[in-house]
């Protein structure tokens, strides 16, 4: 066996992996139950005016334009696998309010918007540590590949988690199937905790101890990431694709529902090609990425993603349903092996003690163009029509790839082994999001994506997403 058949195989006996993707896996199927259970509340138990509803997932993404970049210092400058339990469990009590308060019958619209800022604030410092934290477990020549492993588990939540959380809210009612996800938390807080790898030593120090203030630590970040031609143009690739998507995605679930009439059903089968496209992507991003090179795919995924997104403005009314599935399946793919590569090449050629600020700060660029191409569609589609806002939101799509076709990115071969202990001038030479974004409908560019959870409480139909932010990313 090659060296590299060797290292792609050794991750599934890699115990220490094992348990992040096993806390990943359950964790993921978990939110998947509160993806349909809080909206489910919200409108059925709670019965949220529109504007009241809009609020749950206003308030849930809030933290990730307020807290990201403070965030990614702090997990600089304690243990991330701290960071990690510590979330899992405080998100775990969060959601555990939701049926007390329920079968005490005082629950109120309210206490989500709490739940969700609070879950909000833990899921951006969980998901930031999470990032930062896989290149201390596995080697940089696995880097890929956990990243493909830990993506399959989020693209298996999303085609198989959501339609098993319907039946689970059927069964048991909406506030008491959130039970499943605090208990899903509570699980991925101690198989990490069963982690036996130790983290390296940061150069930072601790919160209590002096060092450079927290300003400056953020301005390293950007600094750092502006300053470096590989990581500045990843940045604006998927900050642009999230700007452009967003403008269509603001007002696509009512041109699909009102404009062309599809079924609610016919509406929920879309997810699942959405779900089968990531699931694939997911499964051969890191083969496509040893046929033709990391930076290649990199560039060849943005590229293709964007044509797939004119399938939906283009769609003859009687072809749309299997022209929308077609789109919503290959951005499904092209937007995973995207993001596998992307956060694979960040992780790899950032220093170890600027992982979390570089994580904190890339989610901070590119997810912050999410809700600035939300208003953009709404307006557009308030004043041009809901299918001209949309048909502008494509065709911009078909640009972001530009920032990545000029600059360092297509020529790498592989992820570059250089040394991540300093920041290096040179730590580029060699040749940034699922669902976490809140998974969309559908992203025909990429988010960038996180490894964590969902940075939301809600989810209607929707598909990092990570995702960035996921979730995105």
């Amino acid at each position: 066996m090659s060296a590299s058949g060797a290292t792609r195989a050794s991750l599934w006996r890699h115990p220490d992996f094992i348990k992040i993707w096993t806390a990943a896996t359950v964790s993921l199927f978990g939110t998947s139950i509160s993806q349909i259970a809080i909206p489910v509340i919200a409108v059925l138990v709670l019965h949220a005016k529109p504007f009241e509803f809009a609020l749950i997932e206003t308030i849930s993404f809030l933290p990730w334009l307020l807290f990201t970049l403070p965030a990614g210092v702090w997990v600089d400058r304690l243990p991330r696998r701290r960071i990690l339990i510590s979330s899992d469990l405080a998100r775990a009590a969060m959601l555990i309010t939701i049926p007390i308060a329920s079968a005490l019958n005082v629950l109120t619209i309210y206490q989500l918007y709490v739940v969700g800022f609070l879950n909000g604030v833990l899921t951006v410092f969980f998901d930031v540590a999470d990032q930062s934290y896989l290149p201390t477990v596995v080697e940089r020549g696995q880097l890929i590949e956990g990243n493909s492993k830990l993506q399959l588990s989020s693209s298996s939540a999303q085609l198989l988690g959501q339609p098993a959380g319907g039946a689970v809210v059927a069964l048991i009612t909406a506030p008491f199937a959130v039970i499943l996800d605090a208990f899903s938390y509570v699980a991925s807080a101690f198989l990490i905790l069963g982690i036996k790898r130790q983290e390296p030593r940061v150069k930072t120090g601790t919160l209590g101890e002096k060092g450079p203030g927290m300003r400056a630590e953020i301005a390293e970040g950007l600094r750092y990431i502006l300053s470096n031609p590989m990581l500045s143009k990843i940045a604006a690739c998927t900050g642009s694709s999230n700007l452009f998507s967003n403008i269509s995605f603001a007002v696509l679930p009512l041109y699909i529902l009102e404009d062309l009439q599809m079924s609610v059903p016919q509406y929920g089968a879309l997810g699942g090609f959405l779900g089968a496209g990531v699931l694939l992507g997911a499964l051969v991003a890191d083969r496509i990425s040893r046929w033709f090179g990391v930076g290649r795919t990199i560039l060849g995924a943005v590229a293709l993603g964007g044509p797939a997104g004119l399938l939906i403005p283009f769609a003859p009314r009687d072809l749309a349903f299997p022209l929308f599935a077609t789109s919503f399946f290959l951005s499904g793919v092209s937007n995973v092996v995207y993001n596998v590569n992307q956060v694979s090449l960040r992780q790899a050629i950032t220093p170890e003690r600027m992982l979390g600020r570089l994580n904190g700060t890339m989610r901070f660029l590119v997810w912050g163009t999410i809700p600035i191409g939300s208003v953009i569609g709404g307006i557009l589609a308030q004043f041009l029509g809901v299918h001209n806002g949309i048909l502008i939101g494509a065709v911009l799509g078909l640009f972001p790839f530009l920032p990545i076709l000029f600059s360092p990115v297509p020529a790498l071969k592989t992820i570059p082994e250089s040394d991540r202990s300093e920041p290096s001038d040179q730590a580029y030479v060699g040749g940034e999001d699922a669902g976490s974004e809140a998974a969309r409908l559908p992203a025909a560019a990429p988010a960038d994506a996180g490894l964590g959870m969902d940075p939301s409480l809600e989810g209607e139909l929707t598909a990092e997403a990570e995702g960035d932010q996921r979730r995105g990313t």
